[in-house]
């Protein structure tokens, strides 16, 4: 589902009561949720500042909703890559891919001993 249209729904608002909000027709929204127009920048600042979420949430490039979403850690990391050197940054990437797969083969474990 369109983030927009989920979060519209979530906050309880009809299209036309955001519609009202962001000073634009109803229409406009519904061509937003059906993804046949992309907001402009204005538009999408408004949106994120009414569904207090930021702009990669609203666009679906990230599922991460808000900073205050993330943790120490997530901060520190998404911060801390960019000191390392391109060597240490892929070792890094690779650590983090061996993680995930260790973590998905623990996951299908489970999902194979349940069966």
């Amino acid at each position: 589902m369109n983030r927009i249209k989920q979060l519209r729904k979530e906050f309880g608002f009809t299209q036309q009561e955001l519609a009202n909000k962001l000073k634009c027709s109803k229409s406009i929204i519904g061509l937003y949720e059906s993804e046949l127009r992309k907001p402009s920048m204005e538009i999408l600042l408004k949106l994120s500042s009414i569904f207090e979420c930021n702009i990669d949430y609203l666009l679906g490039v990230s599922n991460v909703r808000s900073i205050h979403d993330l943790d120490d850690l997530d901060i520190a990391f998404s911060s801390g890559i960019k000191g390392l050197n391109d060597e240490n940054r892929e070792t890094l990437k690779n650590i983090m891919k061996g993680l995930l797969l260790k973590q998905h083969m623990e996951e299908q474990s489970k999902t194979n001993e349940k069966e």
